[in-house]
């Protein structure tokens, strides 16, 4: 009798920790599930189109290549209104909304997509016409951009040393392939602030790959100097651009830094282009990619397609 007992104790040990290693393996299983990457070259964005109410998309290297829109992506579009959903066209360009607006329509973007465009440039606005109203700035970036302060163009200097912040939408185009440059500009220079209204550390376009404003402002808070950055992967653009409350909500983009790293976070799900600027990175192995950047992304395409 004391023997029985004392094997149905130990039976119930056994079990509890049966039990307990089981139900381990069952919470790892869960969590190596939810980090899988879903591929969805095959079924398209529709089969999880209906799961999401708005969807941020990135332009520049999902919609176009800088030179021409893509077919498919246009296409998506056109799926997506069929299907009442709001999506929104954000993107880390360095300049006004309606600057974006024109460059898209000269490539034949139709005007209702057209004002579904929020830009990095246009989040900035704000802070620049108010809270730095009337402060002398020193502009760092290409004369393309100087549209995003035509309204207080005035109070733009020509030496560091006279400004009371630093604007940086770009690079030079005398100095667009060198950051040695930037480091000798900023030297002794960080006590003033800059405004970055591009995060992109660089874009591709078509073949060529071009360095961005957060390559600028990366030197410069290397050297030491404080910068306020406006775009993706900052939360402030989202909302910016429209409301999120209560929705569910999908990311598309290239760009891991960005896009991605925006939408983890949020909380967002998320859809990587791989045949973006990371697409010579991915060729070795997506999960330590990934892993490197600190990043999880729950759906991939090659290229958007519905």
């Amino acid at each position: 009798m004391v023997h029985i007992k004392i094997e149905s104790y130990y039976f119930k040990i056994f079990e509890k920790i049966y039990k307990l290693k089981k139900t381990k393996e069952i919470l790892r299983f869960l969590s190596y599930m939810s980090q899988m990457t879903i591929n969805l070259d095959n079924k398209g964005l529709k089969s999880i189109a209906y799961d999401f109410d708005l969807f941020f998309i990135d332009i520049w290297g999902v919609l176009h290549n800088g030179v021409s829109l893509f077919e498919n992506s246009i296409h998506t579009l056109n799926e997506l209104e069929k299907l009442g959903k709001e999506y929104i066209l954000l993107t880390n360009a360095p300049r006004p909304n309606s600057t974006v607006v024109k460059f898209l329509q000269k490539m034949g973007l139709e005007s209702k997509k057209c004002q579904k465009v929020y830009t990095s440039g246009e989040a900035a606005l704000n802070y620049l016409n108010f809270d730095l109203a009337g402060q002398k700035f020193f502009h760092i970036g290409p004369p393309r951009d100087f549209d995003l302060f035509k309204l207080f163009e005035k109070n733009k200097v020509n030496n560091v040393e006279d400004s009371e912040f630093l604007l940086c939408t770009g690079l030079f185009d005398e100095y667009d392939e060198e950051l040695d440059y930037y480091k000798k500009l900023f030297k002794n220079k960080t006590d003033k602030k800059m405004i970055c209204t591009n995060p992109d550390l660089i874009v591709d376009r078509e073949d060529e790959r071009e360095l961005c404003a957060g390559s600028v402002a990366k030197v410069f808070e290397e050297l030491g100097g404080k910068v306020y950055y406006f775009g993706k992967p900052y939360p402030l653009v989202y909302n910016q651009a429209t409301k999120t409350k209560n929705k569910k909500i999908l990311c598309i983009g290239d760009n891991l830094n960005t896009d991605i790293k925006g939408a983890n976070i949020q909380n967002f799900n998320s859809l990587l282009i791989v045949d973006g600027i990371h697409k010579n990175e991915i060729k070795n192995n997506l999960n330590n990619l990934l892993a490197s950047y600190n990043v999880k992304v729950d759906y991939i395409q090659s290229k958007l397609k519905w």
